[in-house]
């Protein structure tokens, strides 16, 4: 299955007096890598956020951020440390009397300090501020996990029209592989004639050597064949139901290594041209696969 790394999801959520809003988003990698900002009642459920990613992407930079609200009717995860707030307010009275300041401690000046307002530890992992906020996740994942889809389909009709485009080049250099081998075949024929009438510059080991080397430059049947194997299999992969990105790279390099293959054994022009072709195109596959699950 062609999925796309790019996508993007959000979800909200709300219930006992609590709203959770929460996005994902994610591009391209070449493994699964979360990244998360959660508010600090829910800040040790990272392990569960990568849990429920892992449940939809295997491949992919993604990064999740989730709010949460409580509402004003709902509990306020704070509380207030009275033993603190006293200690504060005894130092800053001594403080003014030995400095002799004639203002009076006020609230203002006690709330500068920050340990006076704490979050309340019971409700840090409040398991209902994390039911709220993982159904707000999930429905994000969902649209994040269909948008990848889309996209995905829209990338598979792009990979499909090209690579099956290989096709006829491949026939095309098979063709004229076969008519330049004959051609070839010819002038040797015509060397060997010339060498027969001189007797003694004949060498017969000489000629057995040429002759297998050029068999062996001329003939890209083998190379052919393998492309044309790899095609298919990368069209299976592709329509397949699993996840195919690192299996549709690996044929990506093995088609472009065959076609390298083939521009070196055949000297002839228009091969050569078809050879770069194929190649720029399979740069193109290259390209649009690094986006590909």
């Amino acid at each position: 299955m062609i999925l796309s790394m790019t996508g993007y999801g959000r979800g909200e959520a709300s219930g006992d007096g609590i709203t959770a809003v929460a996005e994902v988003r994610s591009v391209n990698s070449r493994f699964l890598e979360v990244s998360s900002r959660l508010p600090r009642m829910i800040g040790l459920r990272e392990p569960d956020v990568r849990d429920l990613l892992r449940t939809r992407f295997s491949r992919g930079k993604v990064s999740v951020v989730i709010a949460v609200e409580h509402d004003s009717e709902g509990d306020i995860p704070l509380g207030i440390n009275i033993p603190a707030a006293k200690e504060y307010y005894k130092l800053l009275n001594t403080l003014r009397k030995a400095v002799k300041i004639q203002e009076k401690i006020s609230l203002d000046h006690l709330l500068k300090f920050s340990e006076i307002l704490e979050v309340d530890e019971q409700l840090k992992q409040d398991d209902q501020v994390w039911a709220v906020a993982q159904r707000a996740l999930r429905v994000a994942i969902d649209e994040a996990a269909n948008m990848r889809m889309r996209e995905g389909e829209e990338l598979k009709r792009d990979l499909f029209k090209r690579v099956n485009g290989f096709g006829q080049w491949i026939q095309r250099i098979e063709e004229i592989s076969q008519t330049r081998s004959q051609q070839e075949m010819t002038r040797l024929r015509d060397r060997i004639a010339e060498l027969v009438r001189d007797p003694a510059i004949l060498n017969e080991q000489r000629l057995e050597l040429e002759i297998a080397i050029l068999a062996d430059r001329l003939d890209v049947t083998e190379e052919c064949v393998r492309f044309r194997s790899h095609v298919k299999f990368f069209l299976e992969a592709a329509d397949s139901s699993e996840a195919a990105g690192r299996k549709l790279n690996f044929l990506i390099q093995e088609m472009n290594r065959e076609a390298n293959t083939v521009g070196s054994k055949s000297s002839d022009v228009e091969i050569a041209h078809i050879v770069v072709g194929i190649k720029e195109e399979l740069e193109k596959v290259r390209e649009q696969l690094q986006n590909i699950e």
